[in-house]
């Protein structure tokens, strides 16, 4: 492989840049509140466009995570104890920004008995009492414990979502405390629950093939996924695992085209597509069928 090809940003993934001043009003309210965003956390590359519309993704349980994903920029570490006072600075921000579909997502909490489930699930219900807000939780595998995962299947929630990240074979060196059967368990769970919309996405650009990709899309099928979302692994910082290829637009138009027809009945798929980006849009697409 030709390093040089990859160490140069495509057009394709370049974004506009956006006026600072456009941002302030958002990044005010999360400092006021000393609140989190994976948004910032990720360092995801839509973080402006979604802050100049005035919304975010609120991340959880503080901003140190208990695992060191080598594909990810949330700091490792000994995380604070949980703040109960945090779901209520979370609603507050939630009524400020005037958000109308909030998506929370969380650090993994593997020091706590439950993972941050009764948390989570406190903050989905506190929203819940706000007017016509819907609620996506994207959650982490809660180690396997069945009871915390339905902490969280048992609050109001319209969609539920687990992300898988990537084909199994890059998770020894990308995601090696996490288990790719653990998280279809999970998925398999959350399908149970009769109407509930059950989302998953993962990136390319880690060193899968094609075959790899398509069998993990049958995987997530097979699991009662109804809702995709397929993007491109951005480096965040030089710590983390290397791009190994740039997927071109007309590659993930492809892919996008092959999860239709093996099954999923949403999918949104490109180069700078994120799980959470856009997700008011795929819910509105969802209620329309």
């Amino acid at each position: 492989m030709d390093r040089r090809n990859v160490n140069r940003l495509p057009q394709w993934l370049k974004k506009e840049k956006l006026n600072l001043k456009e941002l302030h009003k958002v990044k005010q309210t999360l400092r006021q509140k000393e609140l989190h965003t994976v948004c910032e956390s990720a360092m995801c590359p839509n973080r402006g466009e979604c802050f100049r519309k005035g919304t975010a993704t609120f991340l959880l349980l503080g901003n140190v995570c208990t695992r060191n994903c080598g594909f990810c920029s949330v700091t490792s570490g000994k995380p604070a104890p949980p703040d109960p006072m945090e779901p209520t600075r979370i609603v507050d921000a939630v009524r400020e920004m005037g958000i109308r579909y909030a998506v929370l997502t969380m650090v993994t909490r593997d020091d706590l008995p439950d993972g941050g489930a009764a948390l989570v699930a406190e903050t989905v219900r506190r929203i819940h009492q706000l007017e016509k807000v819907r609620i996506e939780v994207l959650v982490s595998d809660f180690n396997g414990n069945s009871a915390a995962l339905d902490t969280i299947l048992d609050s109001p929630i319209d969609v539920f979502n687990h992300n898988v990240e990537m084909v199994p074979s890059r998770y020894p060196a990308a995601r090696p405390q996490a288990n790719y059967a653990q998280s279809l368990d999970v998925l398999r769970h959350a399908a149970e629950r009769d109407g509930l919309p059950v989302k998953s996405g993962f990136m390319v650009g880690l060193g899968e093939s094609e075959a790899e990709v398509t069998g993990l899309m049958q995987d997530l099928h097979a699991t009662g996924v109804s809702i995709l979302t397929i993007g491109q692994y951005l480096r965040p910082t030089m710590h983390n695992v290397p791009v190994e290829k740039y997927w071109t637009p007309e590659e993930f138009q492809s892919l996008e085209q092959q999860a239709r027809s093996i099954g999923f009945a949403h999918v949104f798929a490109g180069p700078l597509v994120r799980s959470s980006y856009m997700a008011d849009t795929l819910f509105a697409e969802l209620n329309r069928d």
